[in-house]
């Protein structure tokens, strides 16, 4: 089968971009110094997982409890929720951490940490507990210099049924730089302030084995992994327009693309729309935000196209979406498409775009190799 044999849309995904983008996370990790602990919220697929994992370290990061048990079947014994859950899900994250060698949940509140020990007594594994850190993007965490972080750390070292795992931390506020120069400088950051926080409890008598931070434009251009154990990073396997625009990689490095057909034209306006809509896309605009790099909600490229040319080089852009069509306008010089002409669309944010699907269609150029399933939802 190829790709123009495919209903639309669908969720194409290119495996030699794929395995070039796992090397290269892997190769930062080691210019880092760090282990390298993918995070699948990106991907959410075990095959994905299997070419993206640190081969000397083993460990995946994710962001809800049902891909944690995804991965878990799939026999990835090394798994950290790298968020801090609600308490209605502690007796499913104790389940989980009684099945697999080591699964770990990020904290930030004493009440939350009371509850873990409580419900945690008597185990017959125990949970490891990360207290995360606020490095400056003020989601959740706790301050490295604040009283709360070795409270929370007594408490879990001292629980039967949990294990302080470590501090880890996430500068997502690198997703608001606009500059190579100013992610690094916001990388650098997190790693000082999640160093910190685990010099703090090493210098209270407090064991803190794990230091872990990281994002994709961290790991594309940190400076420096002095003190950190490891990077989470996970866009960087798919990418994206918004990644490319920050430079984090290159346009030629997405890996990630939705198929679309040709439903309608137009000439007044001149345009014509596409089977690929605002939930087939998203309605992410991430793009907007970088000068010179507004991509609509995506950027049109043929079927066997290798990078997607700027919009100064005459590229054909989704600029408006409903929830089935995608509305493409053309140049007075160019042609219109035929009805039915098959596109290849680059999104501008591959998490949201994503979402949509329970599949990728894995390709090498125009032949499709199968499909690997993908885990959404929360269980």
């Amino acid at each position: 089968m190829r790709l123009s044999d495919l209903p639309t849309p669908a969720l194409l995904l290119d495996l030699d971009r794929l395995r070039r983008n796992a090397a290269f996370g892997l190769r930062r990790a080691r210019e880092l110094g760090v282990a390298l602990r993918p995070h699948m919220k990106t991907t959410k697929s075990w095959q994905v997982a299997q070419l993206a994992i640190d081969p000397d370290f083993g460990g995946i990061a994710v962001s809800t409890l049902k891909e944690a048990e995804h991965f878990a079947e799939a026999g990835i014994a090394d798994i950290q929720l790298a968020l801090c859950m609600p308490p209605g899900r502690i007796d499913q994250a104790l389940a989980l951490a009684a099945r697999i060698p080591r699964f770990s949940v990020f904290v930030d509140d004493l009440d939350m940490v009371d509850e873990l020990v409580r419900r945690a007594a008597g185990a017959r594994q125990p949970l490891g507990v990360w207290i995360e850190i606020d490095s400056g993007e003020h989601r959740t965490g706790v301050a490295p210099q604040g009283a709360l972080l070795p409270e929370l750390a007594r408490r879990i070292a001292g629980a039967q049924g949990l294990r302080l795992s470590g501090v880890a931390t996430h500068a997502g506020q690198s997703y608001d730089a606009r500059s190579v120069e100013a992610v690094a400088a916001v990388a650098e950051d997190e790693r000082r302030a999640v160093t910190a926080a685990a010099g703090r409890l090493r210098a209270e008598g407090l064991e803190c084995h794990g230091v872990s931070a990281g994002s994709t434009p961290g790991l594309a251009h940190a400076r420096s992994g002095a003190g950190l154990t490891e990077y989470r990073a996970g866009v960087y396997l798919l990418g994206d327009l918004f990644q490319a625009g920050l430079g984090s990689l290159d346009t030629d490095a997405i890996a990630v693309s939705v198929l679309t057909s040709v439903i309608a034209r137009s000439e007044a306006p001149r345009r014509f729309m596409v089977d690929a809509g605002g939930l087939a896309l998203s309605k992410d605009r991430g793009t907007a935000a970088l000068p010179g790099h507004d991509r609509g909600y995506g950027v049109l490229c043929g079927l066997d196209d290798g990078a997607a040319a700027s919009p100064a080089d005459g590229a054909l852009q989704v600029a408006d979406v409903a929830q089935e069509h995608g509305f493409v306008p053309v140049p007075e010089a160019a042609p219109l498409p035929a009805l039915g002409q098959r596109f290849r669309v680059l999104p501008n944010h591959a998490c949201m775009t994503a979402a949509m699907y329970d599949r990728y269609v894995v390709h090498d150029g125009q032949t499709v190799l199968g499909t690997w399933p993908r885990i959404n939802g929360w269980g």
